[in-house]
């Protein structure tokens, strides 16, 4: 029986791949800001229609790294609704995650819980685009003006996606994306950091590099956050599908939305102004037993959603301020994402839809 997972790299024909790499062995430079990494870079911001475009090793380096750059070092708020890379980033980084509670229909930050729990000690507020849905941004900003706050942006599931006609990395101080090999576009490993800022994007640079500023030369302290001409080589293969994923990827979301009875249960809320990525598919259930439910029927058949995102982070044990976040632990508990990658079938959705909306009725 064929196994269906919840995701799949996308793969450029390997023979376009194979050209980079002849061209990488003929150059025998591998990484440090090789040509490939420029070009990918270049074709990102021209793509993108952003600013300032910084390719890093992965997209939790990136977060790692904006909190640097931006000097924060007390409490940054947060989502408690986003994979763990979110919530560990600012921990490793000697902050301290605050949690706000999300909205139940967005899934994202809720901007009023926000308010509740600033304090003298905040400095930032790093907020997730959760699922490629575009955050409460101009609530947000508002909020970091009138209490003096940066806002970081992880955007890890939103390449694609736009908000007010322009690219979604253009907002907050800085915005970071992931181009891991489970991502609607990616480099196998990988991800980016954006700034407006010319001179953040500068000491983003050097954050990146050890803090090189020339070859014997040094400003400040630096990690190696670099990515290799291999990896750039995926992305800049990758880039030439990009619109065809897309498109592939909201048929396959619109197949879901046609065929799913949605009776106990829905998906998320796209906010206004979103032009969405459709880079996954969540489906939130009226009670964890009928998800749990649906996800052993579907398994039965090899068919493998995953709980995106469970548990909900407000729970890590390593966390120094507990904080109840009802809204995030009762959706955690009840969500699942199916199945969406580039060559999965429409027969396959409707084996899919068909297994969810028996279970459902079935269900007393």
């Amino acid at each position: 029986m064929k196994t269906i997972p919840v995701t799949k790299p996308f793969s450029p024909p390997i023979e376009e791949y194979k050209k980079y790499l002849d061209e990488i062995w003929e150059r025998n430079w591998y990484t440090n800001n090789g040509p490939l990494l420029i070009q990918l870079q270049e074709n990102l911001r021209e793509y993108l229609g952003v600013r300032e475009v910084a390719c890093v090793s992965n997209g939790t380096v990136a977060l790692q790294i904006a909190l640097k750059a931006l000097g924060i070092k007390g409490k940054v708020i947060t989502t408690p609704f986003s994979y763990v890379a979110t919530t560990s980033s600012i921990f490793w980084e000697g902050c301290t995650p605050v949690f706000a509670d999300i909205d139940p229909h967005s899934l994202n930050i809720d901007p009023l819980k926000i308010l509740e729990v600033i304090d003298k000690d905040t400095e930032a507020i790093l907020a997730t685009h959760c699922f490629g849905n575009a955050c409460e941004i101009d609530f947000i900003e508002k909020i970091a003006s009138e209490h003096g706050l940066k806002v970081i942006y992880d955007a890890a599931h939103c390449f694609g996606t736009k908000y007010k006609g322009e690219s979604i990395f253009n907002f907050g101080d800085i915005s970071t994306t992931s181009f891991h090999a489970t991502k609607l576009f990616h480099s196998i490993e990988g991800g980016a950091i954006f700034s407006q800022d010319k001179n953040l994007r500068k000491r983003i640079s050097f954050l990146r590099n050890f803090g090189h500023d020339g070859p014997e030369k040094f400003s400040g302290v630096g990690i190696n956050g670099k990515n290799s001409e291999f990896h750039a080589a995926m992305g800049l293969c990758n880039l030439r599908y990009i619109d065809e994923i897309l498109e592939r990827r909201k048929h396959q979301s619109e197949l879901y939305l046609s065929g799913l009875s949605f009776e106990k249960s829905r998906t998320v809320q796209i906010q206004k102004n979103t032009t969405f990525n459709f880079a996954y598919f969540p489906l939130i259930f009226d009670s964890f037993e009928l998800m749990n439910i649906v996800k052993s029927e579907l398994e039965k058949d090899s068919i493998f959603p995953r709980r995106y995102f469970f548990p909900s982070l407000s729970s890590l044990d390593y966390l120094e301020i507990k904080q109840p976040t009802p809204i995030s632990d009762e959706i955690a508990s009840k969500v699942i994402c199916l199945p969406l990658y580039h060559d999965l079938l429409d027969s396959e959705i409707e084996k899919t839809i068909e297994i969810i909306n028996h279970t459902v009725f079935n269900y007393d």
